[in-house]
């Protein structure tokens, strides 16, 4: 599939509205409180624009969220945030950020929720598809590596995603992080999302591999509800799983703010 053209009508752009011949000069001032894309304008082109503040009009997408992942001696903790934000709209605090692939993977969101949630289906529609063609479960490194191809496909073209992969193999459990440049890296602790960095310091500080289950789900709600605490684009709930070896397990949800309320409290004792 061929990247999006990136290049604006007013260059030498050839459009199927206009029979593949060489589209008119169109001048477009959209209001700030109205986006709606042109007729004849291709998405990624007319965002790309004005993300170079063209025509005195500049967006600059906010994308918050705290997402988490690490393994452990009994498999790998997913913990994320719920809140859904447009700039500094909260749009919703019910938002479940983890994608259930199939029984054996996850994936998280975190950038676009329609990015993320596109091609995260897509990926769970060919790891099924692996499935029937090998009579087999795909590996967690071949599920990442089939995220990371098709990111590399549409590289520059104003996707917005940051997902962790997750899941169990005959090899054990697998934690692998791919973003929309088709970055691709395997590790033991991932954390994304504009509440990153709180989330690392917190995990850091607690994190080991011979923790029991209950110390591990311990540690995955402290480290999200101290990252909603001090990162304003991230709240509602923490949404927990469990991936063991015979598949996931999700563990439960938590208000985060009856979680800091606690920890408040636990201190002062």
């Amino acid at each position: 599939m061929a990247l999006l053209d990136m290049c604006g009508p007013s260059e030498d752009w050839r459009s199927p509205l206009y029979g593949g011949k060489i589209s008119p000069t169109i001048s477009f001032k959209p209001p700030m409180t109205e986006m709606a894309v042109p007729p004849g304008w291709q998405p990624a082109a007319f965002l790309h624009r004005y993300e170079k503040g063209v025509d005195g009009v500049k967006i600059e997408p906010w994308h918050g969220t705290t997402t988490m992942a690490f393994k452990f001696q009994h498999g790998v903790i997913v913990a994320v945030d719920s809140r859904a934000s447009a700039g500094s709209y909260i749009a919703t605090i019910k938002a479940n950020k983890v994608i259930e692939i199939n029984n054996y993977l996850l994936g998280t969101m975190s950038g676009s929720a329609a990015d993320c949630q596109h091609w995260e289906r897509r990926l769970a529609k060919e790891c099924r598809l692996f499935q029937l063609r090998n009579n087999t479960r795909i590996s967690v490194s071949a599920a990442s590596k089939l995220l990371c191809n098709m990111m590399l496909q549409y590289r520059g073209a104003g996707l917005s995603m940051g997902s962790m992969i997750c899941g169990w193999d005959k090899k054990g459990p697998g934690l692998y992080y791919v973003d929309e440049n088709g970055t691709r890296m395997s590790g033991d602790v991932f954390a994304t999302g504009s509440g990153n960095s709180y989330a690392y310091g917190v995990i850091d500080s607690g994190h080991r591999y011979d923790m029991s289950p209950e110390e591990a789900y311990e540690l995955a709600r402290r480290a999200v509800s101290y990252a909603t605490h001090r990162d304003n684009y991230s709240g509602g709930v923490v949404n927990m799983y469990h991936m063991k070896e015979d598949g996931w397990l999700k563990v439960g949800q938590y208000d985060v703010s009856e979680l800091l309320y606690k920890y408040t409290e636990e201190k002062m004792q």
